[in-house]
């Protein structure tokens, strides 16, 4: 319990200060949203990596030439911990918007650059403004040739367990016509469990796939679509993540 207390207050000192110093950055910015972006990005990329080497976590990788930042692309993660928020900011691509639902600003330090940021919160409670801003930013990541990141499974899986795929995804496939890129965590669920303040300092595995094509994908086999790139993950979880 030491540790992971040690762990905690240093990571809090190090993303404060990180993240206060990108805000001013991000002010001056403002007037610009791919470049705030694009910061964004590279923030992510230095603080990322920093928050999860604090952890303590040990990570391994496979496949890391699919994450392209000359190619856009809806990159696609499962999401069992805390800890993928940090994983996403460092392999995101730069040039890559995330989507989070708008409670990220009532989180501190993080929740005022996500605001300055330029990347997208959508409200859940409200399913026609969250399409109508989904929609805008599929419009948006095409007219800037940008990437995006998102968790198809819409929240965090207490258990680890691979859940089921929201139709969210699929929309922003058909209205973008960009591929998907699957990108697996195994074993973050373990690491910060939710509603715990135990760090664990657990191996954790990313594995980043191939894209797969969706410029076909048709709104008569939408769950199949979907359920085919399900099965892609679970492919390569460990059966304990399993459903």
């Amino acid at each position: 319990m030491v540790m992971t207390l040690i762990r905690i207050v240093v990571g809090f000192i190090f993303f404060g200060t990180v993240t206060s110093l990108t805000m001013l950055v991000l002010v001056l910015l403002f007037p610009f949203r791919t470049a705030r972006i694009k910061t964004c990005n590279y923030y992510g990329k230095f603080c990322g990596r920093g928050m999860m080497a604090i952890s303590g976590c040990t990570l391994s990788y496979e496949g890391l030439e699919h994450l392209d930042s000359s190619r856009p692309a809806i990159y696609v993660s499962n999401h069992t911990s805390i800890v993928d928020g940090f994983l996403a900011m460092f392999l995101s691509p730069v040039g890559t918007v995330g989507i989070v639902k708008k409670q990220i600003l009532y989180y501190p330090f993080f929740g005022q650059l996500y605001f300055l940021s330029g990347h997208l919160r959508i409200d859940r409670s409200d399913p026609e403004t969250a399409k109508r801003s989904m929609k805008e930013l599929a419009q948006f990541v095409v007219d800037h040739a940008l990437s995006i990141y998102v968790w198809p499974e819409g929240t965090r899986s207490r258990s680890g367990k691979l859940g089921p795929f929201k139709k969210g995804v699929y929309h922003l496939a058909k209205q973008t016509g960009l591929p998907l890129v699957p990108i697996v965590v195994a074993g973050a669920h373990k690491a910060w469990v939710k509603g715990s303040m135990q760090i664990n300092p657990v191996p954790i595995q990313i594995t980043v796939l191939p894209p797969i094509p969706t410029s076909d994908w048709q709104d008569e086999t939408m769950e199949a679509h979907l359920e085919s790139v399900r099965q892609v993950f679970l492919g390569v979880l460990p059966e304990s993540q399993h459903p």
